[in-house]
């Protein structure tokens, strides 16, 4: 594992995978009557969040707090950022105050890289999302999702995800879920397809390692797993497609194009979702649909990040697991 997680692309298969097996060892922690481990105890991890959130952030602080960490929650609204502050000043803050490790999630393409590579903070920076750029942690969880539901929680340690086949659906333009899964599924040996309306696409998108298609329909059949993404209408400064109805016609999922994927393919998604136009109600709370799951998996994920990145370098083992029972 690198000093820091900034990018799904910065990631090897090794490291890729030992996360998930990390992940699999926390997962375990919650059906205990104790989810608590010693680990960081003594240690304090700042949530530096610019942009608004509830899963990643909620997430995060659970993972801290299931570790012992002592978690300080930044927000901008309320902070000296709305005053003016710029990132630098707020991060020589969290120095002053020594904290050892920061997690960042910006509304700026590259904040988290510049802050891990600055020399304003000399502690570990995880990436929480920036722009349209990464999210490297819900690529990872996205990840685990799969492999528990294609492999099996126990036959999946130590897997990849060579040969799965996963469809992304959506606005991929402004999706940091997007590029991250891409990179980090490629990594894994999927084989990843982009389906969207041409407006929604990136320039350069060819040069992805993945394929791009404009046919939902004749995608779905082929998918072992099939990720709907938010339109983020918050990112448009334009008109992307002609309207909302048109928009559900062609790239939305219902109960009628569900039934096109195989018997044991899953329906998946970042969140938070808009009902009724990338994904219908039927859809949504069919058994099939892993984003319950999927926000479970992230607090796993989360743990393991943080457990690698702060308290060791080997998988989490039972022994050390069960040390915060007695």
């Amino acid at each position: 594992m690198q000093r820091h997680l900034i990018s799904a692309a910065d990631l090897t298969r090794d490291d890729a995978v030992l996360i998930l097996d990390t992940a699999e060892e926390m997962a375990r922690v919650a059906d205990r009557p104790i989810k608590k481990l010693p680990t960081l105890r003594g240690r304090t991890i700042c949530n530096l969040f610019f942009e608004d959130s509830t899963r990643t952030r909620i997430s995060f602080e659970a993972a801290e707090k299931r570790l012992s960490a002592d978690v300080i929650n930044f927000a901008a609204k309320g902070s000296s950022v709305s005053k003016g502050e710029s990132l630098k000043d707020t991060a020589q803050t969290l120095e002053a105050m020594g904290v050892d490790a920061v997690v960042i999630r910006h509304s700026a393409s590259g904040a988290p890289y510049r802050l891990a590579n600055s020399g304003w903070i000399d502690a570990p920076v995880i990436n929480a999302g920036d722009g349209t750029h990464q999210h490297p942690t819900q690529a990872l969880l996205d990840a685990f999702t799969m492999r528990r539901r294609l492999i099996g929680a126990d036959a999946g340690l130590g897997r990849d995800l060579d040969g799965k086949r996963v469809t992304l659906v959506g606005d991929v333009l402004h999706s940091r879920v997007a590029r991250s899964n891409v990179d980090l599924l490629h990594t894994l040996g999927a084989e990843v397809t982009l389906v969207a309306p041409p407006t929604l696409l990136p320039v350069g998108v060819e040069t992805w390692p993945c394929e791009v298609s404009y046919d939902l329909d004749s995608t779905l059949p082929k998918s072992d797993a099939v990720m709907m993404l938010r339109v983020q209408r918050e990112r448009m400064k334009a008109a992307f497609f002609p309207t909302e109805r048109e928009y559900s016609r062609r790239y939305g999922l219902d109960g009628d194009r569900m039934a096109k994927l195989p018997e044991h393919a899953i329906v998946m998604h970042p969140g938070p979702m808009v009902r009724g136009m990338e994904i219908t109600a039927e859809v949504a709370d069919s058994d099939r649909c892993t984003v319950v799951e999927q926000v479970a998996n992230g607090v796993s994920i989360r743990m393991a990040v943080l457990y690698l990145l702060l308290g060791g370098k080997e998988p989490a083992g039972t022994a050390h697991l069960r040390t915060e029972e007695k």
